[in-house]
């Protein structure tokens, strides 16, 4: 465990050296942010209509006793959003989707020597390959938090809209009513650690990679496992500290 966490730091202080040519980097950055940011977008959107429409409807019906006001739902469904659906869950599909993707691609170039290519050449492997991953991450999943959130409280609106068990006014009334901006930048504290763990533990397993097509998938399967793990630590320690 030690060798591995000693590997990991070593290779993040390996990316993050000064770049040989900033122009280059540059573009490799800008092609990861679509990657990960517009690639994305259509699973997150998707995703979180539903979580939201879902959860105003479960806190409806667990909250049907004519002693709690119906805006009630509102409230929870909105801070459940901000705080953990958005976030978390959209991270963790993100750590299939995009996490796979990095450990993918970097082993793949590894196990074809691409990267000893690369190293020959001069040019630092680690920085070019994940120091651009690492920065989309940061930037781009915070963003698609913030869809996410959006289009939760929208699945929301939607879901009281064909339901019926909680008024639209109702709704909008529980959203509003007691909103803490606390709740959003906890969110986005989490959006920009995740987004780290998920570039950074991926690109890791795929840089170490050895063999062949089969460790390929391995490395794929043991990025994601490990940056699950690592998001719900996460979750769990900056929730603890911030709230």
């Amino acid at each position: 465990m030690f060798h591995s966490l000693g590997r990991y730091i070593l290779l993040l202080r390996l990316s993050f050296q000064r770049p040989e040519k900033f122009k280059v980097y540059w573009a490799e950055v800008m092609h990861e942010m679509v990657s990960v940011g517009v690639g994305s977008l259509g699973i997150i959107s998707i995703i979180s209509l539903f979580i939201g429409a879902a959860t105003t409807i479960q806190v409806a019906f667990q909250l049907s006793s004519p002693l709690v006001p119906r805006s009630i739902a509102g409230s929870i469904a909105r801070d459940s959003n901000i705080l953990e659906f958005s976030p978390t869950i959209s991270s963790l599909v993100l750590a299939g989707r995009v996490g796979s993707s990095i450990a993918s691609q970097i082993g793949t170039m590894r196990v074809t020597e691409q990267i000893d290519a690369l190293e020959i050449m001069g040019v630092n492997a680690p920085g070019y390959l994940i120091a651009p991953k690492i920065i989309a991450g940061v930037t781009m999943v915070p963003l698609l938090v913030i869809v996410a959130i959006t289009l939760g409280l929208t699945g929301g609106y939607i879901a009281c809209i064909l339901s019926g068990d909680v008024t639209p006014a109702d709704y909008l009334a529980g959203v509003h009513d007691g909103f803490d901006g606390l709740t959003v930048r906890v969110a986005l504290v989490k959006a920009v650690v995740f987004g780290f763990i998920i570039a950074s533990i991926c690109a890791y397993q795929g840089f170490y990679t050895s063999g062949g097509a089969l460790e390929v998938g391995q490395s794929a399967t043991r990025g994601v496992v490990f940056s699950c793990v690592m998001i719900l630590f996460a979750d769990l320690v900056i929730t603890r500290l911030m709230l």
